[in-house]
């Protein structure tokens, strides 16, 4: 099982407990975190193309990976609306003149991540010879970003205090992760593992490259690549559902995005929510951001 899992949190409160104001260091940072993401689904996918038996796999890893993504989305989606209907919170008013959104763009980058992990699954499956140090690499890499993006997360010029008492952006959060856990539960029996492991599943909430690497590393490459592709397809659809449902219910846009609503997604809330939609966005993300490491290592540590 997964040793040492709460260990892998301290990175992330150290980078957090650091104050920088080099802007160019912080730049610097910026792009080492997004060389870090695709190196790290690079390895992903290379410890999925090295995996026993990978094609009678891949059947199966569609199935499971289809049922968290379906189940997450109802729960989260119904858990949500019911959150709107007790506290509704109205978006401003579009204004046309800011500009739309490059949803092409946006979409593409989204599919970026897939592209990395691909990359890696070829290059394991068809030219590279066995790597036994592939995990430990990721691992490594893992810890170091969410050192830098702990670093991101202190230094991105948001109030601790003003983010935490954000109470829209608060209840949004909770309600994200008490959805995704009763869809985790319920789960279990289709899903075949122990109600940790499978509430560590359903604790991505977007992060990607968190989940595809501490799941894998946890139970098994082919469970990784569930997770990673189950929060990728949260950060697609959020993409797509956003400024379909935004005008009507705020809190199921700002939501569903998960972890994202702080950075990837943050723009098409801000098009289609108007402002008063953004520090809610970024008060729910960066919540989710700590809180999806917590669980994940709190649960996989049960086992």
């Amino acid at each position: 099982m997964f040793t040492g899992a709460l260990l892998i949190l301290a990175p992330l409160f150290l980078g957090f407990a650091l104050s920088l104001e080099n802007r160019r260091l912080m730049t610097a940072i910026h792009y080492t975190v997004q060389g870090l993401v695709y190196f790290i689904l690079a390895l992903l996918g290379l410890g999925l193309g090295q995996m026993e038996g990978l094609t009678d796999h891949l059947g199966t890893m569609a199935g499971q990976m289809t049922a968290l993504t379906v189940a997450l989305f109802v729960a989260n989606m119904v858990g949500l609306w019911l959150l709107h209907r007790w506290q509704p919170m109205t978006p401003e008013q579009w204004d046309e003149s800011t500009g739309s959104t490059g949803y092409m763009r946006l979409f593409m980058a989204a599919l970026k991540p897939l592209l990395a992990l691909l990359a890696g699954l070829l290059a394991g499956y068809f030219l590279l010879p066995r790597m036994p140090l592939v995990d430990q690499i990721a691992t490594g890499s893992l810890m170091l970003l969410l050192f830098l993006i702990g670093l991101q997360l202190r230094n991105a010029g948001l109030s601790l205090r003003k983010l935490l008492t954000n109470t829209q952006g608060l209840w949004i959060a909770l309600t994200l992760v008490a959805s995704s856990l009763l869809a985790g539960m319920l789960l279990i029996p289709v899903l075949g593992l122990p109600w940790h492991d499978v509430l560590a599943l359903a604790s991505g909430f977007g992060w990607y490259s968190l989940s595809g690497i501490v799941i894998g590393d946890a139970l098994g490459p082919a469970w990784g690549g569930v997770a990673f592709l189950n929060d990728v397809m949260r950060e697609i659809i959020a993409l797509a559902i956003i400024p379909l449902v935004i005008g009507s219910s705020p809190a199921m846009a700002i939501g569903y995005g998960g972890a994202t609503s702080m950075d990837f997604t943050l723009p098409v809330i801000r098009s289609n929510g108007g402002l008063s939609c953004v520090p809610v966005a970024i008060a729910s993300g960066f919540l989710l951001s700590f809180l999806s490491p917590v669980l994940m290592g709190v649960f996989l540590s049960l086992g």
